[in-house]
């Protein structure tokens, strides 16, 4: 954010060179904290960024890409079926149970959930992650465990509420893993965004960058 564009996008096409990536199509989004997932086709226009938080297709020559810097970014994928996906899953996203609309988007692509491995990038940790009670409301009502969002940070916001600590790394192994996800297919980084190694948006009150979290069949 702030940076020049010519920098971002020449450090973009040397991360996606070293990868070696750089000569397939890029396919984003606007993302928008929302549980809308975008199934990508042959007919699909990549001149335009839907608004939603998670791609999913069977195309070869396509690089999936999340942007993230405090949210989850989630790399999916059934490679005996061909079917990869990606998905940004912050607060709103999780508690919308945006993984098992990428999960079902994967199924009806031609995935098989036994199949489906998973990898969660970096992103804020439960112990730095602290929201106010309305946050609390919205998982509470979506049936989530209480261990992934009701750990109290002892505190109270200057306005007197009390304040709580969500843990989305767990919320979202959890979505996983009650959709039929094998825990064994599901790795975690377990890196939090606030460490000196990443982009945070919380850390930096906004003035950061982004990380690319990428898959490609």
């Amino acid at each position: 954010v702030g940076d020049e564009p010519e920098s971002v996008e020449e450090n973009r096409s040397l991360a996606l060179k070293a990868l070696g990536l750089s000569e397939l199509r890029r396919a984003r989004l606007r993302q928008v904290h929302s549980s809308e997932v975008v199934t990508l086709t042959r007919d699909s226009d990549f001149n335009r960024l839907p608004l939603a938080d998670a791609l999913v297709t069977r195309l070869r020559d396509t690089i999936l890409v999340i942007e993230s810097a405090d949210c989850y970014p989630v790399l999916l994928e059934d490679s005996a079926a061909g079917v990869i996906a990606a998905a940004h899953c912050g607060w709103r996203g999780t508690a919308g149970r945006l993984l098992e609309r990428v999960l079902e988007a994967m199924q009806d692509a031609g995935a098989e959930i036994k199949q489906i491995r998973a990898a969660l990038g970096p992103g804020i940790c439960a112990e730095q992650y602290v929201v106010g009670a309305d946050v609390i409301v919205r998982f509470a009502q979506a049936d989530f465990p209480q261990q992934t969002y009701m750990a109290s940070s002892g505190e109270l916001s200057r306005s007197g509420i009390e304040q709580y600590n969500v843990d989305l790394s767990a919320a979202n192994r959890w979505l996983l893993e009650s959709s039929g996800v094998v825990p064994e297919h599901i790795w975690a980084m377990d890196r939090c965004s606030t460490e000196t190694d990443f982009f945070s948006h919380r850390r930096d009150h906004g003035a950061t960058g982004r990380m690319w979290s990428v898959i490609a069949l």
